[in-house]
């Protein structure tokens, strides 16, 4: 299999500030990853605060999650020739203001509405970020860049979501996109004085990026992102009433649990990069097996707090390996439809938390309890291990077709 580096453009060996243009990225995805995850934990008081159920509440997660499917590949074909620097500043701006009209949406359909603004650049954001990032590093160190840039969902998973949840906890849930708002205005204003001028690709079309989906191995990893991701989302959507109705503990409690799901990330993190400049696959493999061992412990092991965090961490240390190396098996497989592959990798899993979130919620209102999505989970990520399977099947398949026949020899004659 082709190293990542080899398919991307060279790295920049001047670029000035690049330790500060990585933490403006690594901050652009604070920001974001708290505003995905912070609904998870104040879904009781916004299901309360704009007067419906909590199954229907965690349609919000979902039109989060469907505007980043709908974003991601969208923005990132028709920016690929766009300059870096103004593409990524263009998107967190967006960003903020879809997060501060959450803040001021004043009924539940207005707030789903922006939910889903707020999710449009989400996907691209990460997307160019990554592509930034690779651009920056070392050559032979681009999972660890990627992996790096990454870090802001598992930092956010730490200080940002039980920071948020406990400020909303207490001053109301606007109060955490608010929040979330202000990081994506520090966010621009760090890229703008950081990052260096990155080109964009003017050979790049709409149509040349698209190319990129008429990959079969795009789309299976696409697949096993989809699908097999999803699983963690279905428990973590409904993470907030499992600590209280299953776990038995206070509403206090749940920052507690966010903050050990975000420790498990940040780990998860650092480990991702390593094995993904390790192997790509097999890391793959790794994180999707673990992921649905995991859960089924969570089912089992819910009702009891400290075995429930434990294993908790666990999944986040799990999930991380999963989605950091399928980002990095999107860029090798995509051929020059970088800007498409990276970004893509986020539309598939924001379809998982759509998928999660709907079907936990289903499985709730039929009355099966909040173990019930742990248990979906599990069948969730089955079904993406199924579709790896096909992936690695592929990757085999294409390998020994691309291997040399060898030739014999002539046989001397004898005397």
């Amino acid at each position: 299999m082709p190293a990542v580096t080899t398919l991307l453009s060279p790295p920049v060996t001047h670029a000035r500030h690049a330790l500060l243009a990585t933490a403006a990225l690594v901050l652009g995805g604070v920001a974001i990853g708290t505003t995905e995850f912070v609904t998870m934990g104040l879904l009781p008081q916004i299901a309360e605060g704009v007067d419906v159920s909590i199954p229907a509440a965690g349609h919000t997660i979902s039109a989060y999650a469907a505007g980043v499917v709908v974003g991601a590949p969208l923005i990132a074909a028709l920016g690929a020739r766009a300059p870096r620097k103004g593409l990524l500043m263009g998107l967190i701006a967006a960003f903020t203001v879809g997060n501060a009209l959450s803040a001021l949406a004043p009924t539940f359909e207005t707030l789903v509405a922006a939910r889903f603004l707020a999710g449009l650049p989400h996907g691209a954001f990460f997307g160019v970020a990554a592509l930034v990032a690779v651009d920056l590093a070392p050559r032979g160190q681009s999972g660890r860049a990627v992996g790096r840039v990454m870090l802001g969902i598992p930092i956010a998973n730490v200080l940002g979501v039980p920071g948020a949840t406990w400020l909303g906890q207490h001053l109301g849930w606007r109060a955490a996109y608010w929040v979330v708002a202000v990081l994506g205005l520090v966010t621009v204003a760090l890229i703008a004085a950081s990052v260096p001028h990155l080109p964009g690709d003017r050979t790049r079309t709409v149509r040349s990026e698209l190319g990129a989906l008429t990959r079969t191995q795009v789309w299976l990893t696409l697949g096993v992102g989809a699908v097999g991701f999803g699983g963690m989302f279905a428990m973590y959507s409904y993470i907030a009433p499992t600590v209280t109705d299953v776990t038995g503990l206070p509403s206090r409690a749940v920052p507690v649990f966010l903050l050990v799901f975000g420790v498990g990330g940040l780990v998860g993190n650092v480990v991702a990069g390593r094995m993904g400049d390790w192997s790509v696959l097999r890391s793959t493999v790794i994180g999707m097996v673990g992921l649905g061992a995991s859960l089924a412990l969570f089912a089992w092991l819910s009702p009891y707090a400290v075995p429930a965090l434990v294993v908790l961490f666990l999944v986040a240390v799990l999930g991380s390996v999963l989605v950091i190396n399928l980002q990095l098996r999107l860029m090798q497989v995509a051929g020059a439809a970088q800007t498409l592959a990276a970004a893509s990798n986020h539309s598939a899993l924001n379809l998982a938390n759509a998928l999660g979130a709907w079907v936990g919620g289903a499985v709730i209102a039929a009355g099966w309890g909040y173990r019930a999505p742990s248990v979906v989970g599990v069948g969730l990520a089955l079904a993406g291990l199924g579709v790896l399977a096909v992936s690695v099947l592929l990757h085999r398949r294409d390998l020994r077709s691309a291997r040399p026949v060898p030739t014999l020899e002539p046989v001397p004659s004898l005397p």
